[in-house]
């Protein structure tokens, strides 16, 4: 079961109708409405953290869970859940060079990963923040796997954990590649319960 926490976005809805198209089996919670305890009663195959208002230290249980399993099993923070991922290993988040919202940008990526079969080429994606990853605190345990044109940081993935994260929204129309990114996780998540 893939475990989608809720940050109280409205896109959370469209993440979990994504992974409904590629798997049946998802449940998602309230980042107040459930505890590590809790999570681990539900002993999901992998973690979504989603998007929502505010900075990470304000995002109920998505810090805490991050913690408790990048090490364990797949873990995907979309916006305000890839800052967490971040800031969960000691990353800062800060104001970004422009404010984004509802504004698309051109990501290029690494092609490994949730990017994987990308190659070396750009697509459109949808952006909702005015908060981004400062990379000068960017733990050396993580590689930057997308940037914008700007050159903010638009994915980070962690060099030994099936741990990524995307500044941008995959789950919005207007994200060209959005169905492949949650493809290529869940193709992870299905990879590490081969294992």
């Amino acid at each position: 079961m893939i475990l989608v926490i809720d940050n109280y976005d409205s896109f959370t809805y469209n993440i979990v109708q994504y992974i409904l198209e590629m798997t049946e089996d998802v449940k998602g919670v309230r980042n107040d409405k459930i505890d590590l305890a809790g999570i681990a009663e539900l002993n999901p195959a992998a973690l979504v953290i989603s998007s929502g208002p505010g900075r990470p230290e304000s995002a109920g249980i998505s810090l805490e869970a991050i913690k408790e399993y990048a090490n364990k099993i797949p873990v995907l923070g979309i916006s305000l859940g890839h800052q967490a991922v971040a800031q969960a290993f000691g990353g800062s988040i800060v104001k970004a060079k422009r404010v984004m919202h509802g504004k698309t940008s051109d990501i290029s990526c690494d092609g490994e990963g949730i990017f994987r079969g990308f190659g070396s080429g750009t697509f459109k994606a949808m952006c909702y923040h005015s908060l981004v990853v400062d990379e000068a605190s960017l733990p050396s345990c993580f590689v930057v796997s997308a940037r914008a044109s700007d050159g903010e940081i638009m994915g980070l993935r962690h060099k030994d954990y099936k741990l990524e994260g995307v500044q941008f929204h995959p789950e919005s129309i207007m994200t060209t590649a959005g169905k492949r990114i949650i493809r290529n996780f869940i193709n992870l998540v299905n990879e590490s319960q081969d294992c």
